[in-house]
């Protein structure tokens, strides 16, 4: 962690910050609080296919297994897919 960057829980390590704002509540040190300025440039694009409701289903349930959104389950397979297919084209 930088030393040049303020913190208003005044811990040294992420884990002691982490720690520190488990058992607190911004609304508490709202005074010390300064307004910040940035830009997000979210670049993602959603674009939906039909999928056969038992398909769902099983992607679904072999997410959940995982421990995953079925989002990423099936955003992984099909990058995995198309990098096999890369690999056969090339």
């Amino acid at each position: 962690m930088k030393k040049d960057k303020s913190s208003i829980s005044k811990k040294s390590s992420y884990q002691e910050i982490g720690e520190f704002w488990d058992t607190h509540d911004l609304s508490e040190f709202w005074g010390q609080t300064k307004p910040a300025r940035f830009e997000v440039d979210i670049q993602t694009q959603r674009i939906y296919y039909p999928v056969d409701i038992k398909l769902s289903d099983s992607i679904l349930e072999l997410a959940q297994k995982r421990g995953i959104s079925a989002e990423t389950l099936i955003n992984l397979w099909l990058s995995e897919k198309i990098k096999q297919e890369e690999k056969q084209t090339a």
